[in-house]
């Protein structure tokens, strides 16, 4: 088959715009090398090297559209876990996660982290069956390899997320993050058939797609009892059938059929008629209404004898799915011992030969429920003002209610009947629709009684729910949902039910009220409900901000919550650092720094004003800063506050060093200005990094050595000129080593070693509590660090000594004495 084919022609317009359209949204399809397996690349998606700090994510998007064969996933990491990935504590365990819908959260319910880790050593996931039941989260790996076919996955919307640890701590607010890092790209590419009627890996398997249309087009024959059947008030029956009329499979031949169910149903019904079976030898006999014809029925994917929703007998009865989803259906047949119910005669010619069909039931519009007398509203979206991307709420489209607040009343909408006799079977629904790149985002449901809550209240995806048929639910305090990962309950009372559905799905949301009929209910209480999308749950907690970023690919939003220093989790609820803990915490940051008052009092002691000004200054800032970071009080904002702070801090330890030198207060000056502009571009560019402190350092003792430099430059060019001219070798080492003797005696004098020794122990002291600083026991090591640094400072400017260089010492007592002696008269 020929290669490199162009889709994009420029004689049809029509198709030139269909392809920017998909473009627009992140796919451009474009056939690749076609093999023998009828399959071409879809889209290929490479994300570049990236670097993922401690407690950092990414998500990645990626659209299967219904004709997808297959999607890869290889991923390469220097993540090295080895044989010890159950000793690494989740906080710091790096993972990739799966979900289908929207993005997953492995650290909203902290009691189910086991059971969504799961244990990983191979480098494929060829049976990663367990996608289609939720979210799933594997360890990373050095290099990771996903093959998922369609039949092992729906297509769709599918979310990657890769997580560098997990846990409360991952939303809490931190002064540093020096957890591991590690890095990772990745190559997605999705291949899809050529033809819609194709299916399997490969494209290599016929799916015969059922054709549908309203009832009265087709003669359909009936072939299910009267008492199965919907009563007068259905009014909208879709029949469906294969086009080709009669299909003939073999024994443990397989037949894959197609429907699309396009709204809210009631129920789907899979039958066969017709039914014979087709010989080509003389013996015609057989009995096919003992024939085993299984029906496998599911919903997004093509079903099996392992992976499937329903199945049943159809030769029996029809196959009934209530409350189907909406969406692509795929029906699997498979007769199974023809030749046993054919007489018993062993014949590879047999073949069962039958009529496919279904039937869509569907209610009157308002109407839902096996009778179609439960009340069915649609929810019209509201959006908010002056608030986040797709936040919005939901009121029903209904003359019974009328309401400009985000909430309405239920008791005229509810379901007055009941059906079959049981008076708590009594529901009402409601529907929404979640749009296009507001996955990731909280439903929230309210409900607000005058006494007490007399409904149960049920959430599906997709449909309406039935007690048979949910997702999420909520029945009481002890009867909820409240163990799933993405189903959290708050403020819950007799009167009042709290709940959030977390990381939603794009696409129709059914919400049913199964009503009590509960007798301390008096008929003029009254029940609010409110529905409304949220991006981020609790509006965190009042304990810290909604954030918004992008997917890999731009083409969804998602939101979390930045929590404040003492709380974490996804809502920021969950208190990390106690009350009394905090008051001790932010005594210790802010009282340590009067440790700068040690060389504070030196410097001005010894009128040496700038530094004077350098460490008071440098201490007054640190306080202000961390009584703003720990929730005190904020004099000026943080980002002023934590410059000045840096800025300072790194001033103060280069000033220490330059202090140190022997030269004009005019160099001084010049030294200091060209520190202060390297220190202000450190303290704005990446000021928490751990090598920063190696460069204060290394600038101060730079500063230290230009000063002795310009300060000895005099005296090294007088000593060099009798040096260059000298013939003499032994007279030339002589003068070196003379000249050596005199600089070691001159260092030595000028400091006081005692406090230069004690110096550096506090500047080891301050970097070892430097290299100790976590998340955690940051408090405790960096009230350590204000302590040591300025300790050290002290220390350093006490070792500096007035004295004299000894060449130039004379001994004037002496001189002058002998000057006096030659000074006298001879005479005398």
């Amino acid at each position: 088959m020929a290669s490199n084919l162009v889709l994009c022609s420029s004689s049809s317009l029509i198709l030139n715009l269909f392809l920017l359209f998909l473009c627009c949204f992140g796919f451009c399809y474009s056939y690749g090398e076609q093999g023998s397996f009828n399959t071409f690349t879809i889209s290929s998606f490479s994300y570049p090297s990236t670097t993922l700090r401690s407690f950092e994510l990414r998500y990645i998007r990626v659209e299967l559209p219904p004709w997808f064969s297959s999607m890869s996933l290889m991923m390469q990491s220097n993540v090295d876990l080895g044989t010890s990935v159950k000793k690494v504590p989740k906080s710091k365990l790096p993972m990739i996660c799966f979900r289908d819908g929207s993005p997953p959260l492995p650290d909203v319910n902290a009691s189910i982290h086991d059971s969504v880790v799961a244990p990983l050593f191979k480098s494929s996931l060829e049976e990663l069956q367990a996608l289609q039941n939720g979210e799933q989260c594997y360890p990373m790996q050095k290099n990771f390899t996903v093959n998922l076919t369609n039949e092992q996955i729906s297509p769709g919307v599918w979310y990657f997320g890769l997580f560098n640890g997990i846990g409360p701590t991952r939303t809490q607010s931190k002064m540093i993050n020096r957890g591991p890092s590690y890095s990772f790209s990745a190559n997605i590419t999705v291949e899809g058939c050529t033809t819609s009627t194709m299916w399997g890996q490969y494209c290599n398997q016929t799916i015969q797609t059922l054709l549908c249309a309203p009832m009265n087009s087709y003669n359909f024959t009936e072939n299910i009892s009267e008492d199965k059947l919907y009563n007068q008030t259905m009014k909208n029956t879709i029949a469906c059938k294969n086009n080709i009329g009669t299909s003939c499979q073999g024994d443990g031949e397989i037949k894959v059929y197609v429907l699309d169910v396009m709204g809210v149903a009631e129920e789907l019904n899979i039958l066969v008629t017709d039914i014979s079976f087709n010989l080509i030898s003389s013996n015609n006999s057989g009995d096919v209404s003992e024939l085993n014809l299984m029906c496998f029925a599911r919903h997004g994917a093509v079903p099996s004898l392992t992976q499937h929703d329903y199945s049943s007998n159809i030769n029996k009865a029809p196959l009934v799915i209530r409350s189907p989803k909406i969406g692509r259906w795929y029906m699997t047949l498979l007769p199974i011992n023809l030749s046993k119910e054919h007489g018993g005669i062993e014949d590879a010619n047999v073949t069962v030969c039958y009529s496919m069909e279904s039937k869509v039931l569907e209610c009157p519009v308002g109407k839902a429920g096996p009778n179609c007398k439960w009340e069915k509203y649609i929810l019209q979206t509201v959006l908010r003002r002056g608030s986040a991307p797709f936040e919005s709420y939901y009121l029903p489209v209904s003359e019974k209610v009328s309401s400009n607040a985000a909430d309405f009343p239920l008791e005229p909408l509810l379901t007055n009947t009941s059906y079959g006799g049981e008076p708590n079977n009594t529901w009402t629904y409601f529907l929404l629709d979640i749009p296009r790149g507001a996955a990731g985002g909280n439903i929230h449901i309210r409900l607000a009684s005058d006494t007490k809550i007399s409904s149960e209240i049920y959430a599906r995806f997709g449909g309406c729910p039935t007690l048979d048929s949910w997702d999420y639910y909520y029945a009481n305090n002890t009867r909820n949902s409240d163990g799933s990962t993405f189903f959290k309950l708050y403020n819950t009372t007799e009167g009042k039910v709290d709940f959030y559905i977390l990381s939603i799905r794009e696409g129709t949301w059914g919400f049913g009220l199964m009503h009590r009929n509960d007798t301390g209910i008096t008929p003029g209480d009254q029940t609010l409900m409110s529905v409304s999308l949220e991006r981020c749950p609790e509006r965190c907690s009042s304990h810290g901000d909604c954030k918004f970023a992008l997917d890999a690919s731009g083409l969804a939003s998602y939101s979390y919550c930045a929590c404040d220093r003492n709380h974490g989790g996804f809502d920021c609820s969950i208190e990390i650092v106690s009350r009394q803990a905090h008051i001790w915490q932010s005594i210790s940051l802010i009282a340590s720094n009067v440790a700068a008052a040690l060389p504070a009092f030196w410097a001005i002691r010894q009128k040496a004003f700038a530094e004077w000004v350098i460490f008071t200054s440098s201490g007054i800032s640190s306080g202000l800063y961390h009584a703003c970071d720990v929730g005190t009080w904020c004099a000026l904002s943080f980002n002023v506050l934590q410059f000045m702070d840096f800025w300072l801090s790194f001033m103060a330890v280069a000033s220490t060093f330059i202090y140190l030198a022997t030269i004009d207060e005019a160099l001084k000056r010049a030294i200091h200005t060209a520190v202060a502009i390297l220190t202000a571009l450190m303290a704005v560019t990446k000021a928490t990094r751990s090598s920063n402190i190696i460069l204060v350092i290394g600038i101060g003792i730079s500063g230290l050595l230009i000063g002795w430099l310009i300060e000895y430059s005099p005296k090294i060019r007088t000593f060099s000129l009798p040096i260059g001219f000298c013939l003499n070798m032994l007279d030339r080492w002589q003068a070196f080593k003379a000249w050596i003797r005199n600089l070691i005696k001159t260092i030595y004098r000028r400091f006081r070693w005692g406090f230069i020794i004690a110096g550096f122990i506090a500047l080891a002291m301050a970097a070892i509590s430097w290299q100790l600083e976590t998340s955690e026991s940051y408090w405790i090591w960096h009230s350590m660090w204000h302590v040591t640094i300025y300790t050290s400072s002290f220390f350093f400017l006490c070792s500096k000594a007035n004295t004299v260089n000894s060449e130039d010492e004379r001994a004037p007592e002496r001189n002058y004495a002998l000057t006096r002696q030659d000074s006298i008269p001879r005479g005398e």
